[in-house]
This record gives C-alpha cells, sequence and structure tokens, in this order.
C-alpha cells in the first residue's frame, strides 16, 4: 500500500510540473520570440531562420524555471493533499513522515539529472547551434534594400544607397560603399541597376558605372557597360562570435582548471574572457541544479505543521517565500565567488551543507516531539 501511495503523489507532482513547466516556457517563449524578430526586421534574415533560431531557445528558457517550477509543484501537491485531508491516508497506512520526507527527496533526484542534462550538455549545444544556425544562413537582404534615398548599413562593412525603384526591380543611381580593411574601400555607382534572383541568392545587377579602389597610397577609378555585385558574402551584424553560454561545459571546466591551478587560460575557448563571467557560467550548470534537493525539504516542510492552526496559514505563507528567496539566491549566489579556491569551492558546496542541516532539523522535528522545533 505505501509503494501506491508513493506513487501516487509522485505522479501528481509530476503531471502539475508538466502542465506549469509547459505553460510557463510557452508564455515565455513567445514573450521573448517578439524580442527575436529583430533579425528579420533588422538583421534582413528570413522568416525561417526567425523561426529555428526562437525553437533553439526552448531549452535554455525551461532549464531556467525547471527548479521554481518543481518547487511550486511540491508545494501545490502536499498542500492539496493537506486541506482535503487525503494525508492521512499516509499515516494510516503506517508511513511516518520522514518516510515521505525521504521519499520527495529521492524523487527530486530525477528533476536533478534532468538540470544537469539541460544545464551542462543540451543548452550549450542549442545554444551554439543557434548561433552557427545564423551564421551560415544567407540573409534575405531584399526587403531591407529596397528603401528609397536611404543609406542602408545592414552588413558589416557595407553601405548602400539607392535613389529610386519600381516593383520589377529596377533601379536607378545606385551607390554602394565596401571596406575592405582598415586602409582601403571600394565604392560603386552606376546609373541603374536590377535585382536578379539565381538559385535562392539576390544578385545587383548595374549598369553604366564606375568603380573606385582606394588605399593609403593609391587611388584606381575603373568605369564599366555592365557588372555583377554579389551581396551573399556578407554578414549581417548580428552578433556571431561564441558567448561563454555557447560554449562546451568540457571546455569550460578546462578553463576553471587552468585558472586555479595554473592561473593562465590554454584554450581558445576563455581567451578574452573574464574569469568572473566564466565562473558564473560553470555555477549556473553545476551548483544551481543543486538547489532541487533544497527546494524540495522547503517544500516537505508542510508535512511539519504547527501544533497550533491559528499560525498554519502564516507558517505555509513562510514556506512559500522561503522556497521564493531560495531560488533568487540560486540566481545570484555565483555573486558571492571571490576566485579565492579554499573560499569558492565553500561557496559552491553551501547547499549541499544546508540539505544536510536542514535534513536534521525535520528529522528530528518528525520524529521527537521537541518543543522549540
Amino acid at each position: 500500500m505505501g509503494n501506491l501511495l508513493f506513487r501516487k503523489i509522485s505522479s501528481d507532482i509530476t503531471y502539475f510540473f508538466l502542465i506549469a513547466s509547459v505553460s510557463i516556457t510557452l508564455i515565455i517563449w513567445v514573450i521573448q520570440s517578439v524580442n527575436y524578430l529583430d533579425i528579420v526586421s533588422e538583421d534582413g534574415y528570413s522568416l525561417k531562420i526567425y523561426f529555428v533560431y526562437s525553437v533553439l531557445s526552448l531549452p535554455k528558457i525551461f532549464s531556467k524555471i525547471l527548479i521554481f517550477i518543481y518547487f511550486i509543484s511540491c508545494f501545490f501537491i502536499i498542500n492539496k493533499y493537506q486541506e482535503n485531508n487525503e494525508i492521512l491516508v499516509f499515516w494510516t497506512n503506517g508511513i511516518k513522515k520522514i518516510n515521505l520526507i525521504n521519499f520527495l527527496l529521492k524523487f527530486s533526484i530525477i528533476f536533478l539529472i534532468i538540470q544537469f542534462i539541460f544545464t551542462i550538455f543540451l543548452v550549450p549545444y542549442t545554444q551554439n547551434l543557434s548561433r552557427i544556425y545564423i551564421k551560415n544562413s544567407n540573409i534575405d537582404f531584399l526587403p531591407k534594400l529596397l528603401i528609397e534615398k536611404k543609406f542602408i548599413n545592414i552588413f558589416k562593412n557595407l553601405t548602400v544607397f539607392m535613389d529610386e525603384f519600381d516593383k520589377q526591380g529596377k533601379i536607378s543611381k545606385i551607390y554602394i560603399n565596401e571596406k575592405l580593411d582598415n586602409n582601403s574601400s571600394k565604392i560603386i555607382m552606376a546609373n541603374k541597376g536590377e535585382i536578379l534572383r539565381e538559385n535562392d541568392k539576390f544578385i545587383l545587377k548595374l549598369f553604366n558605372g564606375n568603380i573606385i579602389n582606394s588605399n593609403k597610397n593609391n587611388f584606381y577609378n575603373i568605369n564599366f557597360k555592365e557588372t555583377n555585385y554579389d551581396l551573399t558574402n556578407f554578414s549581417s551584424k548580428t552578433v556571431v562570435h561564441q558567448k561563454i553560454q555557447q560554449v562546451e561545459s568540457k571546455d569550460l571546466f578546462d578553463c576553471i582548471y587552468n585558472f586555479y591551478f595554473y592561473k593562465k587560460f590554454e584554450n581558445k575557448e576563455c581567451e578574452n574572457r573574464e574569469i568572473k563571467s566564466i565562473l558564473d557560467e560553470a555555477y549556473k550548470r553545476i551548483i544551481m541544479p543543486l538547489y532541487i534537493f533544497i527546494l524540495s525539504l522547503i517544500a516537505s516542510s508542510l508535512l511539519i505543521k504547527p501544533k497550533s492552526n491559528k499560525y498554519l496559514k502564516y507558517y505555509k505563507s513562510f514556506i512559500l517565500l522561503s522556497g521564493f528567496l531560495f531560488v533568487i539566491f540560486s540566481q545570484l549566489g555565483f555573486n558571492l565567488l571571490v576566485k579565492n579556491f579554499i573560499i569558492d569551492m565553500l561557496i559552491i558546496f553551501c547547499p549541499l551543507i544546508f540539505v544536510f542541516g536542514f535534513y536534521v532539523l525535520i528529522f528530528f522535528k518528525a520524529n521527537f516531539n521537541f518543543k522549540y522545533l
């Protein structure tokens, strides 16, 4: 009977967790996707690229809310069992409070593993995949170029100006300024032109103009009757450099190991990065998931009710507030890291120390009737 009851409460927590996590993840994703519209409206990417890019952000969103949703799930189900007196079924079948608390603590290991899978493997992989996808995608620049009498500079090192154009893609008076490097540039001016599409790529076909190549010491002017200018090799101004969130966990831990023991970085993933940002990311991937244990114990403390029902409402509010505070602390704890190995290790293992101390307190409270516990 005990195993049946344990399966019942675990399935209820899981069901609530799935409904809440999917709902909240989708809400955040929709709100965040609005911000991603910039890659279409400003950087000229297609809607297909925008959709794939936004979908790849789902694992990151889910990983950020997982520990919070798990705490709410445990709190809600335990409170529901108490409100409906369903919890009495556990006590009448000989299940002690500490046994149920132990089960919930063991059950939280499943969510801990899920969180580790996301933070250590899936999130860095999908974040880096989205960066590579953007970097390797062709920009649908036609809508951004067809703006009369305006200098367009959505491309890196390239400025385009068009005086007039019609619906057929015919253009008059075109100006193109391409920066080749710090000391040289190329300017193209043409009286007429048109935009052609070949193999899903857009090309500017220019007529009756001249090309001016200049550098620090030389100046060249070449006239032409007809030439093609391919814009597909240009990249947008969207940031495509690898961020710390996109670095593989193995490389990230190598960076930390080399810093603490050799005081230097030996792999390129660490170059030009501050150790603070590296420690911050490592903390989020390894330490934050451990707060699931703490939040499981905090939610389980609902089972240890105060002697007087007069304080029950305040007690539940206190537990709920404590859970929120620990969720916030889990997000900000990395700010306490001071780049000293011993101190940082104490801060890192603080969640485990707290779990042990809080569990001992709950154990004695559940098994013994101490006056001040």
